[in-house]
């Protein structure tokens, strides 16, 4: 078989990403945290006991094809939607073949939802009742936390999964059995594909497996036959196909300079920072990812110090969305100089991080009565509610305890004396906090 038919092949039509999507739990890539022999989600779909939930992770990921994985192991009927292009008819079309499927044969109807964050209150509340009932089996796909996007009373009908963004040796492995595989894959070609050529459609695919598969498609698809009909596909190739160049510094070089680039953020270095910045750029590195870095510096090296640093830098990342290169580096450009000539604290991490030991290892959830929530208590609950003080009538602050007793007495946040901190320490002179 040569490249021309197997490009032309009815079933090779379908795109690489389609056909190598796995079937059984087995063949699924990634999410251990998930798909363990232990895990939840592994021995639900097992013995076909899942119920309604919601898979939320970046592109990609593997949402769908966890989807396709229970629709092979159900006995059940499987019925996918796009929140997208679907309205209220189509969902109360599926409910009323899900009922009769239900009263007819005793089968169980899955419904996979696409984009289920599109949905908007009209298209959620028609799902509700057969949710509640039974009627259906919910499976939600979103990019988009659901907390944040998506109706309250769907979500809290659901158990939600998150899925992690895949590891380069996640990619890697899965692009080397595409190449391998001769029902689905590259496997009845005489193809080669250069090691560096792999390594680098994996890392510029961020985790996106699809991404990567389709890459790998266009370059095996487009690289020419050698006479003896072999095709080699080399890094040129897969930079086109991939429409990115490799990084040029080896990875060794590549960490060690995103490593400057965060100690001249930390040192207050702007010169050095946009040094090294504009030198991993231009030598391949996404832009986002400094972008994302800058974010985590404004908080954790600038923090209280310059709390304007996290909005700048976060608008910034924005900005370079929206815009693209080259203008989209103005704005990140500016971002790296704020954070670097910010004045610098890491009171913020050092809150975060002894906040975060006490919750692990004290976990006193004994919640002062006087600030718990008295309207579903108890009436013993109601009535110490009323010894909450309320400190708008104090004038905006009122001494009283918050924290639980085990914990009564920790202090997890220290202004220091950098910029914005002294303010801080001012304001709360000012109130007469004790701590």
């Amino acid at each position: 078989m040569d490249l021309f038919d197997v490009a032309n092949n009815a079933k090779n039509n379908v795109p690489l990403a389609e056909r190598m999507r796995a079937n059984t739990i087995s063949e699924f890539l990634g999410q251990k945290h998930l798909v363990s022999e232990t895990g939840l989600l592994f021995r639900a779909i097992r013995t076909d006991r899942l119920g309604s939930c919601i898979f939320w992770g970046p592109p990609g990921c593997g949402k769908t094809t966890l989807a396709n994985v229970i629709a092979n192991n159900t006995d059940g009927n499987f019925v996918r939607l796009n929140a997208v292009s679907s309205g209220v008819s189509d969902v109360k079309k599926v409910i009323d073949e899900a009922r009769e499927n239900a009263r007819l044969y005793g089968k169980k109807t899955y419904l996979l939802l696409d984009e289920c964050h599109r949905f908007n209150k009209a298209q959620s509340d028609s799902l509700l009742p057969a949710i509640e009932k039974g009627d259906i089996i919910f499976i939600g796909s979103t990019t988009e936390n659901p907390y944040a996007s998506m109706t309250p009373a769907i979500v809290s009908r659901c158990r939600v999964f998150e899925l992690k963004r895949l590891s380069e040796d996640d990619i890697v492995f899965a692009l080397k059995k595409a190449l391998k595989d001769k029902e689905r894959g590259f496997g009845n070609l005489s193809v080669t594909v250069d090691d560096d050529a792999i390594f680098h459609i994996a890392n510029i695919a961020a985790g996106d497996l699809r991404v990567a598969y389709n890459a790998l498609e266009l370059a095996v698809l487009t690289s020419s036959q050698d006479k003896d009909g072999k095709i080699r596909v080399t890094l040129k190739d897969a930079e086109e196909s991939i429409q990115q160049k490799a990084l040029s510094f080896d990875e060794q070089m590549y960490y060690d300079m995103l490593s400057a680039f965060c100690k001249s953020l930390r040192g207050s270095d702007a010169n050095a920072a946009l040094y090294y910045m504009q030198r991993l750029i231009q030598g391949g590195c996404d832009p986002l990812l400094i972008a994302r870095r800058v974010i985590a510096h404004s908080a954790e090296d600038v923090g209280m110090a310059d709390p304007n640093a996290l909005v700048i830098a976060t608008n910034a990342l924005l900005a370079y969305e929206r815009m693209g290169l080259p203008e989209g580096l103005l704005p990140l450009t500016e971002a790296v100089i704020y954070v670097c000539e910010a004045e610098k604290s890491n009171s913020v991490v050092i809150a975060m991080d002894s906040s975060a030991k006490d919750a692990r290892e004290i976990k006193d959830d004994n919640v002062p009565p006087w600030v718990k929530n008295a309207v579903y208590g108890s009436k013993e609950d109601k009535a110490m509610a009323k010894q909450y003080k309320y400190p708008h009538d104090y004038g905006g602050y009122v001494e009283q305890q918050y924290l639980p007793d085990g914990v009564k007495d920790r202090v997890y946040y220290v202004p220091k004396d950098n910029g914005y901190e002294k303010t801080v320490k001012e304001i709360r002179k000012r109130k007469g906090k004790k701590k």
